[in-house]
């Protein structure tokens, strides 16, 4: 199929009237391209345009007049070759061939910490370690981006540097996931949340959201969810006044028997889009994950659960900032500490480096993200 598909595709003309969506490589309708198609239905732009979702499960409900397409099945080669406009937020196959009329919006999916793409110097990811060659596929398919959205003016840097992007239009717009966060929010509106996410109303809840390792993964090529978490002792201590909720990055698949925890954690998949999750808690644990970024537009606790932080920096990836002197919340090193550091938490000590994190990495959200890049791409 993909042999058919790169033979036919420069007979095929292009429709500036079809544009595909897609995020994280088809796993789910989420983040940036969710929030963006969403302004677009709003606007009744899906009624002028022929919006495309690529979806591995097509099953998946999707808001307004779209059409969903199997990933890897006739209609998704078809509509690659024909559509004018491709908004993704994730590198996209090798492949895939971008034709000179199709414009590319490359929303990407966070402001980084840990290093990425051309900045990093040694590779250890699913069983390879041949940097030079990973290298290699990310000029490949950025090459091809004509737009990419920066949360800030750090990720901005970060991005010319890591995909070597100096020539290229970088839209300083903020996340159009984020809209949604900066917008008017009330206690009636989170209790109706919860309720629709089967959350108890009678007890606050913990965001549990850590990020992938590169070396934790299984012969299918997902990452396994890695953690040194002791969930009974957070069960035992907290569970009079918390629950938890535990959310996999896109990358990971977990098989654990949460069975022993059912009064206590609440798992959501990477189908579930985190934005709605970050309004229903009340704080957030995470630890090298870009989710700091965004959760702190929220002004809420944040807590860095970074059992291996030495290692992850030394071995595994690096940082672009000094983790421990940034991060506007306590790190913990095992769980005894995070549930001293949960239940002692005081937002007054931590009111400067919040406001000094949030002066460095909040620069361009204004909640209007999603109508710019409408906008810019000329759908209005």
């Amino acid at each position: 199929m993909i042999q058919l598909y790169r033979m036919m595709t420069r007979f095929i003309p292009v429709s500036r009237n079809i544009i595909i969506f897609q995020a994280s490589n088809g796993k789910n309708y989420t983040g940036n391209p969710r929030f963006i198609y969403e302004e677009a239905v709003r606007s009744g732009l899906d009624k002028k345009y022929e919006c495309v979702w690529f979806l591995l499960d097509v099953s998946t409900e999707v808001p307004g007049e779209c059409r969903k397409v199997r990933n890897n099945y006739l209609k998704y080669f078809w509509y690659l070759m024909r559509a004018g406009v491709w908004i993704f937020d994730s590198r996209q196959p090798l492949y895939y061939i971008k034709k000179r009329n199709v414009v590319f919006l490359q929303t990407w999916h966070g402001t980084p910490l840990k290093k990425l793409a051309l900045d990093m110097e040694k590779l250890d990811l699913n069983g390879s370690s041949d940097i030079e060659d990973y290298h290699r596929q990310f000029l490949k398919t950025t090459k091809d981006w004509d737009f990419l959205i920066s949360q800030n003016r750090f990720a901005s840097d970060v991005f010319r540097s890591c995909f070597s992007y100096d020539n290229k239009d970088i839209l300083e717009i903020g996340y159009p996931r984020n809209d949604i966060l900066l917008r008017e929010w009330n206690e009636e509106k989170t209790r109706k949340l919860k309720e629709k996410l089967g959350l108890p109303l009678d007890r606050k809840i913990i965001l549990y959201a850590p990020t992938w390792r590169d070396n934790e993964f299984r012969g299918d090529g997902d990452f396994v969810f890695a953690t040194n978490m002791d969930f009974a002792c957070m069960r035992e201590a907290l569970k009079d006044e918390y629950v938890m909720i535990v959310k996999y990055h896109y990358l990971v698949s977990a098989e654990i028997d949460w069975s022993p925890y059912s009064d206590f954690v609440y798992t959501f998949d990477e189908t579930k889009d985190i934005a709605f999750l970050y309004l229903a808690s009340d704080l957030l644990i995470t630890d090298y994950s870009s989710v700091m970024f965004d959760y702190s537009l929220l002004k809420r606790p944040m807590l860095f659960f970074a059992y291996d932080l030495d290692n992850y920096r030394e071995n595994l990836r690096g940082f672009y900032f000094d983790f421990l002197e940034e991060v506007p919340g306590p790190v913990s090193r095992d769980t005894e500490q995070l549930i001293k550091d949960i239940k002692g938490y005081s937002s007054e000590e931590w009111t400067g480096k919040y406001r000094v994190f949030a002066e460095k990495y909040h620069q361009f959200e204004t909640g209007t993200a999603s109508r710019q890049v409408l906008k810019t791409l000329g759908l209005e």
